[in-house]
């Protein structure tokens, strides 16, 4: 500890916090990580907690004061500091012996600071610090995490869940969720009763490595090998092999300008070999962990299969482990060498539902049918689908829309609906099925936990909105009372089709609807066209036929599947919009 920080009560970081005044934070881990010397002008300038936040400050009064009853609970005799001299400086309280006065860092075009969730960003939104995180927590899980759930309890929890092993999140302002059955946090990936960690692989887009740290070290795993391929800049994770030498960050370069590497995928490696797989929607930071529906699929615990086995060996129904060593091999990285030897050498045949993944590139179907985007998905359905009826429609569910196309039939029927619409039974002469969409309007993220600022993980922007007005003709509601959600807003991206019935089959994902996540022909080619994908993406497709060997999932009773949102569904009304980026941008402008 040096010499300026052995001053400060109850060890207060001395690593400034990027943001400055414009810092969104409410996660108390974040506070112990960095220094907020806005906070601590307006403490010392207070007498009797009668706390003066100055007009100028682009956040609200309310969240300002939220940060500061984190900070005093945290760090309770900081107030009780002699109060150094202080002057006026542009309506702000500032100390006089900082050494510079402090300055917002300047904001990227495209940003959008004040949201208490995320700040408003290109694609999604990112927390970002400039300094290497200091990733050693000294005080209890219940400072650094707002829902802490019974250790030792998660591998029960994964066998009740059987056999779709499918969870949402947990909503920090919806109690109940804490207890349901069906409910996870991310301390729970990394609970013991799942297994000893020995390393572990996180493929995301968006990663926080101070938050991310902080939950392998209440897991007691900080100082296990860790990999971690993202795709959003961040200069912490440029550095923090300079700080953690067991953690090794790579940015997955991207061929286009367009393109995201937008998998949320987790490679979880055991002490005795086995391994799991888990596949998400959510990224790897707080704010899509707190008040936000994210989706969340976990294996069974993979076993080591035998040196001498046969390479077939350990396959499943689903051939998910040959899909996943594709997936790993698309990004040629010889790092990758030693987890691809890994899901080679562990037996995946218990796991019960499909691998449908994108990488970025122009591809043509194989002998297997295509690899990659929706064709992938409709090659899948066309072999293992029961027959639907036609008046099943599509449903789409995603936190971003993209550039669809002047009509339904441009892209969304004339090629995505083409491949999400087939089953087993011969298409020749049957109708396209109708499409809908669920997306959250301006009403449900105004009536969300975090009123307004919910939409801060909806990008959809008034420009694509405005080019595709039919699709409002298509819009629903986000409802989602039956799994206590309804105020929360979705993250999680999933795709499917539905009767009266039951559930035909489901597609959890981080794809959104978008060209880009599942592809679009280039119908230019003399040849084949080839199928143009720009994000890396990653799902699970659930069909009944492997996971309870019937034709349809039911909607209750014994074995009902767990749908995210509530069936029916709500069609927009005449007044109502989609949120739309923009509103945000305005209130914060």
């Amino acid at each position: 500890m040096d010499s300026n920080s052995a001053k400060r009560p109850n060890d207060i970081p001395t690593q400034q916090c990027q943001y400055g005044k414009n810092c969104y934070r409410k996660n108390p881990a974040h506070f112990t990580e960095y220094k907020h010397s806005h906070l601590e002008n307006i403490i010392r300038a207070s007498t009797g907690g009668n706390y003066q936040v100055p007009a100028e400050y682009s956040l609200t009064k309310d969240i300002i004061l939220e940060q500061i009853g984190i900070f005093v609970k945290l760090f309770p005799d900081f107030a009780l500091e002699p109060k150094p001299k202080v002057s006026k400086v542009d309506n702000a309280v500032k100390e006089v012996d900082e050494e510079s006065v402090e300055k917002a860092p300047p904001k990227p075009p495209s940003e959008i600071p004040g949201s208490s969730k995320a700040p408003v960003v290109r694609k999604e939104s990112p927390p970002r610090n400039s300094d290497p995180p200091r990733t050693q927590a000294k005080r209890n899980i219940q400072d650094s995490f707002k829902v802490v759930l019974p250790r030792g309890k998660m591998e029960e929890k994964l066998r009740a869940a059987a056999p779709y092993n499918f969870f949402l999140t947990t909503i920090t302002d919806s109690p109940v969720t804490h207890t349901e059955p069906l409910t996870i946090t991310f301390q729970e990936i990394l609970d013991k009763s799942l297994g000893e960690l020995e390393c572990s692989l996180q493929i995301n887009f968006m990663v926080d490595i101070g938050w991310l740290l902080a939950n392998y070290h209440f897991a007691g795993y900080i100082h296990k090998p860790l990999m971690i391929l993202y795709g959003d800049e961040s200069p912490d994770l440029q550095n923090i092999g300079k700080v953690r030498p067991n953690v090794e960050a790579i940015k997955v370069p991207m061929s286009g300008p367009f393109g995201i590497h937008h998998t949320k995928m987790m490679l979880l490696g055991y002490t005795d070999g086995s391994m799991r797989v888990v596949i998400s929607t959510a990224n790897l930071y707080e704010d899509d962990w707190h008040n936000r529906t994210q989706g969340l699929w976990m294996s069974p615990r993979l076993p080591r299969i035998p040196d001498s086995s046969d390479t077939t060996f350990g396959e499943g129904p689903t051939e998910f482990r040959g899909d996943l060593l594709r997936y790993l091999m698309a990004y040629n990285m010889p790092k990758l060498q030693t987890w691809i030897t890994r899901v080679r050498k562990s037996d995946f045949s218990a796991v019960n539902v499909f691998l449908v993944a994108s990488v970025p590139g122009g591809h043509r179907s194989t002998p297997r049918g295509h690899p990659w985007g929706h064709p992938r998905a409709g090659h899948l359905l066309a072999q293992h689908s029961a027959r639907i009826e036609e008046s099943c429609p599509i449903v789409a569910q995603s936190s971003s829309i993209g550039s669809l196309g002047v009509s339904v039939d441009s892209w969304v029927l004339g090629e995505f609906g083409v491949n999400f619409r087939k089953d087993s039974a011969p298409a020749n002469l049957r109708r396209m099925p109708r499409f809908k969409m669920i997306y959250p309007s301006f009403t449900n993220v105004k009536n969300s936990h975090d009123d307004i600022l919910g939409g801060g993980c909806l990008p959809y922007g008034k420009s694509s909105n405005d080019k595709q007005p039919w699709l409002k003709n298509h819009l629903h509601q986000w409802k989602s009372n039956k799994r206590h959600r309804s105020q929360a807003m979705p993250h999680i991206k999933s795709y499917c089709r539905w009767s009266d019935r039951g559930i035909s089959w489901f597609l959890l994902t981080s794809a959104n609807l978008s060209k880009a996540a599942w592809g679009v022909f280039n119908k230019t080619a003399k040849i084949e066209p080839p199928l143009r994908i720009m994000n890396y993406e990653a799902g699970v497709l659930f069909l009944p036929k492997f996971i309870n060997q019937t034709e349809i999932f039911p909607f209750s009773g014994e074995g009902a599947f767990p749908m995210p949102y509530d069936i029916p569904l709500t069609p927009y009304g005449a007044d109502d919009t989609p949120f739309l980026m923009d509103y945000l941008r305005e209130i914060m402008t």
